[in-house]
């Protein structure tokens, strides 16, 4: 009989980072493989579905306008309830921080149904930053049953938790994984113009960063693209109401930054590839840009993936004006910090990381 896996997803983000995964449970004789998306994000979760061909065996559709935490939380669990009594999987995956991650392992646990977390142990040791995400990933790992930890760091704070050191399997980042679907040298964009490889991203959405951390950085970026009309800032916007007026109100004057909507995952993952440095408070982006030699300026105080920081890949500025100013002009202007950030080695694997977790699968439930 096979072994029955189940993936629990609702935002984009997941969705990109378990999606290889998916496809590879799919393939696998040993597993039967079914996945619940709890539509968190709903149109950018659909657009990932599509890309990778993802088709959900329940949708549970929680999507609400101005959503509470709260809300999520209580709409999953009470879904999940009747389909994890019902189905009784084996092993139930989740991914990440997300309050989909949480409330789906909350509910998992309350079924006895043993739980897997991929992308385990990342913490920044701050359970408001991010918010909610730290306290999210923390508690998911104290009810989880096994752990795929992307990098040795990541499976060291787990072991620090006191958690034990026979579940925990270093895979990589299934980022990585995700990017082989997705990068092409052949693209053609229709959703932003290509600007021989002039280009800076933005992303920026974080709820610790709406309102004045985000307009200290926008004026900081509004100088530098005063001072370099030769560059083009492509910002897709969040959903998020706050961030898009804000940076319509900011950027209204400048021809040489692009508002754009959000991009699918293809879109996306060409336009950094096509990029001289992106800035990001994004946890994905700080993964997905050392694969490409990118360099990000992470407009954050804090990182749960230390790693990329270390090896020089990513850099922590934080949200001032002055910094994220000053943290700009240096990659324009000085060549050798450029190509120091550029070839430093990517820390989050080989794009193994979901053959690295089926293999953990099958060791842990000798399968």
């Amino acid at each position: 009989m096979a072994f029955k896996v189940f993936s629990v997803f609702g935002t984009r983000p997941e969705a990109i980072k378990m999606a290889p995964l998916v496809k590879a449970l799919e393939a696998d004789p040993r597993f039967e493989s079914k996945v619940i998306v709890t539509g968190q994000h709903r149109e950018m979760l659909d657009q990932v579905l599509r890309i990778f061909d993802i088709h959900p065996d329940y949708d549970i559709n929680i999507m609400s306008t101005n959503q509470s935490l709260t809300e999520i939380t209580t709409k999953i669990l009470q879904a999940l309830q009747p389909i994890l009594s019902q189905e009784k999987p084996d092993l139930l995956l989740v991914h990440g921080d997300t309050t989909t991650t949480f409330a789906a392992s909350l509910a998992a646990f309350y079924q006895q149904v043993k739980i897997g977390h991929v992308e385990a142990g990342l913490r920044t040791w701050n359970k408001y930053s991010p918010f909610p995400e730290e306290a999210n990933r923390q508690m998911t790992d104290v009810l989880a049953d096994i752990y795929f930890a992307p990098t040795a760091i990541s499976r060291q704070n787990l072991i620090d938790e006191n958690h034990p050191a026979e579940k925990i399997y270093v895979t990589g980042n299934t980022a990585v994984d995700a990017m082989k679907y997705t990068i092409s040298n052949t693209y053609v964009s229709n959703a932003f113009e290509i600007t021989n490889d002039k280009n800076i991203v933005l992303t920026m959405h974080r709820r610790e960063n709406i309102g004045e951390p985000m307009r200290r950085v926008f004026s900081a970026i509004k100088r530098i693209a005063k001072e370099h009309p030769d560059y083009t800032i492509v910002f897709p916007m969040h959903k998020n109401p706050q961030v898009r007026e804000l940076a319509q109100a900011e950027f209204a004057n400048f021809a040489n930054i692009q508002l754009i909507e959000p991009l699918d995952v293809v879109d996306f993952h060409n336009l950094m590839a096509r990029s001289y440095f992106i800035l990001s408070d994004s946890g994905g982006v700080q993964e997905e840009a050392p694969s490409l030699g990118v360099p990000v300026l992470v407009l954050r105080d804090t990182t749960e993936r230390p790693e990329g920081v270390t090896a020089g890949t990513l850099k922590l500025i934080g949200t001032t004006e002055e910094v994220v100013y000053r943290e700009m002009k240096q990659l324009l202007t000085d060549s050798d910090c450029y190509q120091k950030m550029a070839h430093a080695k990517n820390p989050y694997g080989d794009g193994q990381a979901s053959a690295n977790i089926i293999t953990a699968i099958t060791d842990y439930f000798s399968l």
